[in-house]
């Protein structure tokens, strides 16, 4: 039977895998993909939680939901950051971004 310790463990390898993603890439969209992968890490932890703390209540996916509307605002407004970089500089390489002024 899979149990509140089987999801955490995946949420925690999914985090995980989205830290390094963030940390150790230098291309805008894969630190993107990586936070993108920490917050459907957190939505696993909240529907799971709620599943098992409360399951007559739905506030964990509600929570959730919050979460995946925050993300996808956040992905369109750092797609477009990207591509207006990539316009001006022909490159996304986020250790060349020394300078908020072009």
């Amino acid at each position: 039977m899979i149990g509140l310790g089987h999801y955490q463990a995946l949420a925690a390898l999914l985090f995980a895998i989205g830290v390094l993603g963030v940390l150790g890439r230098r291309s805008a969209i894969a630190v993107l993909m990586g936070i993108e992968l920490m917050l459907n890490a957190v939505n696993i932890n909240l529907v799971a939680y709620n599943h098992f703390m409360q399951p007559a209540r739905v506030t964990g996916q509600v929570f959730a939901l919050f979460v995946m509307v925050v993300a996808a605002a956040e992905v369109a407004v750092a797609l477009a950051l990207v591509v207006n970089l990539y316009r001006r500089r022909c490159d996304t390489n986020v250790d060349r971004l020394d300078q908020l002024k072009w």
